[in-house]
């Protein structure tokens, strides 16, 4: 697996914050941690943006993505409102999750809990090439179901 150097950098007073990390050898996503400063009460509903407490310094033509963590979504409803989140390679500001409770009952969020997974991707820029009609293809302009359930 290729590694892509990422600078990164704490933000003041979260030194006790764990930094994104591969939970496994094979993990594609590193865990990211709250970085709040007491604890976060999620109602069913609401949602919150939770600080990270790091920022980063991505190569241009590479991007992080946030994304959600299963075991929340399926054990409490807790997601990502922008799943997933881009993080652009000139972004230099703090890392921040945007996270929504879509379960039942309210959700606790504290200071150095894994909250989202961060992985990063190389990204493709395109350049727009105006034609008057596109190529034929067997699905054509099929779409939202077509295929059946």
């Amino acid at each position: 697996m290729e590694k892509i150097p990422v600078q990164i950098k704490r933000c003041t007073g979260c030194d006790d914050v764990p930094l994104p990390r591969y939970m496994t050898e094979h993990a594609a996503g590193m865990d990211v941690c709250a970085a709040v400063s007491e604890a976060v009460v999620l109602e069913p509903g609401q949602r919150a943006l939770i600080p990270a407490g790091f920022s980063i310094a991505l190569q241009p033509g590479v991007e992080a993505q946030i994304r959600p963590r299963s075991g929340l979504a399926i054990n409490h409803g807790i997601g990502l409102l922008n799943a997933p989140g881009t993080i652009d390679a000139d972004y230099r500001g703090e890392v921040k999750i945007i996270l929504i409770n879509q379960g039942q009952e309210p959700f606790t969020i504290r200071r150095g809990e894994r909250i989202a997974q961060m992985v990063i991707c190389r990204v493709l820029e395109s350049r727009w090439e105006e034609v008057s009609e596109l190529p034929a293809t067997e699905r054509d302009i099929g779409g939202f179901g077509h295929t059946g359930r």
